[in-house]
């Protein structure tokens, strides 16, 4: 799987005519190697790789990389100059997303005579196709994450407070299998649910409410996430109403999914259902993003993108709508795209839930 990632990646150093590419990013630093650690350098060749650390990781390094030689280094900027000069390298790709400009000013004075050539967006790309391993983790990471929920719904009900369901369901998921949250959950209840990431509070939720639950979990390096909004008592005509929109613009985008959509049209479905309902100045954000080795990642899918589906992405479907002084509903799945559709990943109902 590393072998056909490593080839991927070196079609960049044709395509934008580089000798090696400076990766600094972690996340692309694990996709590519495997190193788990929280520094390193890596640096692709043409022919060969190398992965640089200090002696923090060097035996973590030996166990987990094992497509590229490993150098020991004691200063980055010193060991990967070094490297870069004997080398023989003349242009130099880097992760223009993720280098900072302090590091940039240092690499160009510690590579006199050589070309530092800014690569944008197309490194993170690398990981825009998830293989079938890749779609096995997400899975089990989201099913972790969905059960956890369930089975905390009984602690959802009046008096109950968001930042102790917070915690009820992070425990649930380290408890079933998850290595940590995916991120800060956000629990808002009542008017806070038109924060669309309103945190999860102090507040004590009432009856008659609606609560948002964004949550994900993390399992072996991949990320789930996922949106549900209950009802805690029976809800009132509006409620109804505005998620019975939300949940139509989510089911919509759902079943138009498929290799060859735009996801630019993927959005507009959704966003042009609640404007036609009266709604679309409530809905100011994109309808997805895509999920992996991070939460948040390529493909992002708004008005914006310029992109197709292909099959072997995953990403999120989350239309909401979000009423000052009232509160908010927000639906997401995160979805894998197949050969002529899409696959849930998330596996928590969406129809009202009333708790």
């Amino acid at each position: 799987m590393l072998k056909d990632r490593i080839s991927s990646a070196r079609r960049c150093l044709e395509r934008f005519g580089v000798d090696a590419i400076v990766f600094v990013n972690l996340i692309n630093i694990r996709y590519l190697a495997g190193f788990t650690g929280s520094d390193g350098v890596l640096v692709l060749g043409k022919n060969e790789g190398w992965f640089l650390t200090d002696s923090r990781y060097t035996a973590q390094a030996a166990l987990e990389v094992t497509e590229f030689k490993t150098i020991e280094y004691r200063g980055k900027l010193e060991g990967v100059s070094s490297l870069l000069k004997e080398a023989r390298t003349g242009k130099i790709g880097f992760e223009a997303e993720h280098t900072t400009v302090s590091l940039f000013r240092a690499l160009s004075e510690a590579l006199p005579g050589m070309e530092l050539v800014p690569i944008g967006v197309e490194l993170d790309e690398l990981r825009i196709i998830k293989s079938p391993g890749e779609i096995g983790l997400l899975a089990k990471c989201a099913e972790i994450a969905s059960n956890s929920l369930l089975g905390i719904l009984d602690k959802i009900k009046p008096g109950a407070v968001e930042r102790d369901l917070a915690l009820a369901l992070e425990f649930a998921m380290k408890s079933a299998g998850a290595d940590e949250k995916s991120f800060d959950f956000i629990v808002a209840s009542g008017a806070r649910g038109a924060l669309p990431h309103g945190r999860a509070s102090d507040k004590e939720i009432q009856a008659g409410e609606l609560v948002t639950f964004d949550f994900g979990a993390v399992y072996r390096g991949y990320h789930s996430d996922e949106t549900v909004t209950v009802a805690v008592g029976e809800p009132d005509s509006r409620q109804r109403d505005i998620y019975g929109i939300v949940k139509e613009a989510h089911d919509r985008a759902v079943e138009a999914v498929r290799p060859g959509i735009s996801l630019k049209e993927l959005d507009d479905l959704a966003r042009r259902f609640i404007e036609e309902k009266g709604y679309g100045q409530y809905f100011g954000h994109g309808l997805g993003h895509g999920v992996g080795l991070e939460v948040h990642e390529k493909p992002v899918v708004s008005f914006k993108s310029d992109g197709v589906v292909e099959e072997g992405m995953v990403f999120t479907i989350e239309p909401g709508i979000y009423i000052p002084d009232w509160g908010g509903v927000r639906i997401e799945d995160t979805v894998v795209v197949t050969t002529d559709g899409c696959m849930l990943l998330t596996k928590v109902p969406k129809q009202l839930m009333i708790v």
